[in-house]
């Protein structure tokens, strides 16, 4: 993968899950908790289906192996069905703001699991604190206070937790897995499980259809966490899962509080702070630890090519030649 698919598809999952956060809030005063949850898959798993039957040879599309149904499984139960379902639960009994900081764990929570179920996967001391500064920003973005959120521990931030975990672990095992099929036809076999999944968890908790207010505030949120949020979000996402890593990968979480908090302010009408704008700073200084390596490569490159006309006309280099790709995860 190069670094500017990398940076595509990193920009691409963190934009599109951070404005579920929005969708989220305008939606669940007109739509139940796990119906809003499994719509949000049932439109998704149409358009991902429809996708993969469109793009792919059936010969890619069927799980062959073992690791392919277990790939699909980790997908749909844990890292998309029974996280989203505790994140739109949890959401009933706190802010978004505490929801979308639990939820920013998850690249810590990726660390410890990929620790212990991933071989190849290793933070350094030097990736622990900048997973560390970033955190920091997080919650200065969000403005966040640590004493109020200990003191108010509740149902709310238990089921949100419960979520986010269940996402890291997720995300691990698809890696652990492997499997033949490509990340999309993955997701797009795990979603349908996902919709199942969330359709099974609204009936045992007894939401019913009629608590439904289809107002144009609910079908547009509907529209937003289905299709951008939704089949969008995970294609991006899980290809850069396979592509970088799950720790990397998971690095994404980090900036969605910066998304919601900015979706938060152009939709709903949120105020945005100087403490949110240290903040912002704070998250990039984090990332810009984490991603040293790549970013000295990048800097490497473009100082190659600003030599490469010189090199050419000397005949040291080859008309044509390229910077390096990004370095996998797991290298």
């Amino acid at each position: 993968m190069t670094r500017r698919r990398f940076l595509t598809l990193f920009v691409a999952t963190a934009v599109f899950f951070g404005a579920t956060f929005v969708a989220a809030k305008a939606g669940l005063e007109y739509v139940p908790p796990l119906l809003f949850v499994a719509f949000r898959f049932d439109i998704a798993a149409v358009l991902l289906i429809g996708y993969v039957l469109v793009r792919f040879p059936r010969e890619q599309w069927v799980p062959r192996t073992k690791r392919d149904l277990a790939g699909i499984a980790a997908a749909g139960v844990l890292a998309i069905g029974f996280a989203n379902a505790s994140l739109f639960v949890g959401q009933q009994y706190t802010t978004s703001a505490v929801a979308s900081i639990l939820f920013s764990l998850n690249p810590i929570l990726t660390s410890a699991f990929a620790a212990v179920l991933l071989a190849e996967e290793r933070l350094s001391a030097v990736d622990v604190v900048g997973m560390g500064v970033a955190f920091l920003g997080v919650g200065l973005v969000i403005g966040l206070d640590p004493a109020n959120l200990l003191a108010s521990v509740g149902i709310g931030q238990t089921i949100l937790l419960a979520g986010v975990t269940s996402a890291a672990l997720g995300s691990v095992l698809i890696r652990r897995a492997g499997g033949e099929l490509a990340s999309t036809v993955r997701t797009a076999w795990g979603v349908p499980l996902a919709a199942l999944l969330t359709h099974a968890l609204g009936v045992a908790a007894g939401e019913r259809l009629a608590a439904v207010e289809w107002t144009p505030t609910a079908v547009l949120a509907l529209a937003s966490v289905s299709v951008l949020s939704g089949a969008c979000a995970y294609i991006a996402y899980f290809e850069l899962l396979d592509s970088a890593g799950a720790i990397r990968a998971n690095l994404a979480f980090y900036a969605v509080p910066v998304v919601a908090a900015l979706g938060g302010w152009a939709v709903l009408g949120t105020s945005i702070s100087s403490l949110t704008v240290i903040g912002f700073g704070t998250v990039f200084v984090g990332f810009g630890i984490i991603g040293r390596e790549e970013i000295a490569d990048a800097f490497r490159d473009v100082a190659e090519r600003h030599a490469v006309p010189e090199r050419v006309a000397n005949g040291t280099i080859a008309r044509g030649e390229r910077g390096r790709p990004y370095r996998n995860g797991g290298d």
